[in-house]
């Protein structure tokens, strides 16, 4: 018999609620440097909250396959492409880039549900065009009805909702990355995604697909 002692179901369930309050500390400390612009202790207490986050998050993880044989959809790996991490240990200023893809599955559905919005709000958009039972189908109004839905609703909540929508998930990704200072305002919108220096990528979030192939693969 192995000296190796096995976690139990209660310890999966202890790191959980961990992980739920880890993330509410995170979000606390975000909302406190939101309401205090600059501070540096603010600054301080969220990196912190987002060291503590990391780890939470890993200790569940493990535990869950541990236990369960089951994982998170989430990785957050020690470099980037192998480049180690050369940022301030202590950054003045983050910035996340995000990126998810979708696919429009449903577009008489997405029509509709832009309408909806469109109707109870008559700034949302134009959608005067968008008929989905013209001759040339859905697609006609598609840009416009895009334009309402992702105008009216934040990318998380459209994220969390997206069958509603007639849309599919596809990979998504979010990057940390530290800064010196914060950038000025207006200053990277033309080109928000040009520039991520690999050796100031602080932590780095994947889901795909891809990754449940891989491990098939690996499999016998």
């Amino acid at each position: 018999m192995s000296d190796a002692v096995q976690p139990t179901a209660a310890q999966v369930r202890a790191a959980a609620d961990a992980l739920k309050a880890a993330i509410d500390r995170h979000l606390a400390a975000v909302e406190g440097r939101a309401a205090a612009p600059g501070a540096a202790e603010g600054d301080a207490a969220v990196f912190a909250a987002f060291n503590e986050l990391a780890a939470a998050g890993e200790v569940y993880d493990e535990l869950l396959y541990d236990v369960y044989d089951e994982v998170t959809p989430f990785e957050v790996p020690e470099t980037e492409g192998g480049v180690p991490y050369a940022g301030p240990e202590e950054p003045e200023a983050l910035s996340v880039f995000i990126r998810r893809d979708y696919t429009v599955v449903e577009p008489k559905r997405l029509l509709a549900q832009a309408k909806r919005v469109a109707e109870l709000d008559p700034e949302a958009g134009d959608l005067t065009f968008a008929d989905a039972d013209t001759e040339e189908g859905p697609a006609r109004g598609l840009q416009p009805a895009l334009g309402v839905l992702f105008g009216e609703f934040d990318p998380d909540e459209l994220a969390s909702r997206h069958k509603e929508f007639g849309l599919e998930e596809g990979d998504a990704t979010l990057w940390v990355t530290a800064s010196d200072e914060a950038a000025e305002p207006g200053e990277w919108l033309a080109a928000p995604f040009d520039a991520v220096d690999p050796e100031r990528i602080i932590c780095r979030f994947d889901i795909s697909e891809a990754f449940e192939e891989d491990d098939l693969d690996s499999v016998g």
